[in-house]
């Protein structure tokens, strides 16, 4: 569904001087606060190949609000940062130390980034992240089960390098224990995600996710789960013909913007072109038919306030220090 989407209602950032001990990440823009929680805000920038790409209009609303969706669908398996949502862009969550291991799941032979597994599969590579895939797999093709492809945590902006779960164990980055934790939540999480996704007529392709530990040392699931920008989905009504024809799945993610830039340069060493508006409209419908097919609910955009920040000012002035 092609909607008319008003290019000024983006949040580009979300600086609030009155909220304390920020902190500034590629996405989201998140404040301490002094009772152990935090404030965390999900702007409208796009982020891949390491740096920002855009500013896409209510791409911030559309991730904070599936991830809710699947917050609320998955606490049984395991318990998440998430205290309140004070705004369709805000969550307020327990503070967690994120362990210094990225989980990625991935059932698909699929990916464009220097990580995926199919990036490395056509360079020639067999073993990769301690799994070893057979010969003879083709592009998108279905893995022979779900494997976790775990990579080390970036937090100064850097590359996130691949690690196998011995070297994390041997690394001193998690303990035996809480990698067997971990990869099982990770695991049933995913499985939990394919489940519902194939409901709605989707494949959950690959996902990340973020796991970390509470003031109590309870292992959490934090960030997000299962969006947009943590997931590939692929249209299950088209995915047969594009595998069989050898071309790409139907999709929804940001591989819509990835391939665009792709397509026109080297976005790990060249300056990204300028995104024209229509691609900017075109990515803001991709999001919020995204958001309705995962959750099956009807996306009301929260135009309320003269700009989103000012919105989102006003529902945390509540917070602002003393």
């Amino acid at each position: 569904m092609t909607r008319q989407i008003d290019l000024s209602r983006v949040l580009p950032h979300a600086r609030i001087a009155e909220l304390p001990n920020p902190y500034f990440g590629k996405v989201r823009d998140c404040y301490d606060l002094p009772d152990g929680n935090r404030i965390l805000i999900s702007s409208d920038r796009i982020s891949a190949f390491d740096r920002i790409l855009a500013a896409i209009p209510f791409k911030g609303q559309v991730l904070t609000q599936t991830a809710r969706f699947w917050f609320d669908h998955t606490a049984d398996i395991v318990p998440n940062h998430v205290v309140s949502y004070p705004d369709p862009n805000v969550v307020i969550g327990r503070h967690v130390t994120i362990l210094p291991v990225e989980i990625v799941v991935r059932g698909y032979l699929a990916g464009t980034t220097s990580t995926s597994v199919l990036t490395q599969y056509k360079k020639g590579a067999r073993v990769m992240y301690g799994h070893t895939l057979p010969d003879g797999l083709r592009d998108n093709q279905a893995l022979p089960h779900p494997i976790i492809t775990p990579t080390s945590k970036a937090f100064d902006g850097g590359h996130d390098e691949p690690l196998t779960p011995a070297e994390i164990v041997a690394q001193g980055l998690l303990t035996p224990a809480q990698w067997d934790e971990v990869s099982a939540h990770a695991l049933a999480l995913f499985a939990r995600g394919q489940k519902m996704a194939a409901d709605r007529g989707l494949i959950l392709v690959d996902t990340k996710y973020e796991f970390g530990l509470d003031a109590g040392g309870r292992l959490l699931i934090a960030d997000e789960i299962h969006t947009p920008d943590s997931s590939r989905y692929w249209l299950a009504d088209g995915y047969e013909a594009a595998f069989r024809d050898g071309g790409r799945p139907p999709s929804f993610d940001k591989d819509v913007i990835r391939s665009w830039v792709v397509a026109r340069c080297d976005p790990y060493k060249d300056d990204i072109p300028a995104i024209p508006d229509e691609m900017i409209a075109q990515t803001a419908n991709v999001y919020i038919d995204a958001f309705e097919a995962i959750t099956g609910q009807t996306f009301v955009p929260d135009v309320s306030g003269a700009t989103p920040l000012e919105r989102i000012r006003h529902n945390l002035s509540p917070w602002f220090s003393a």
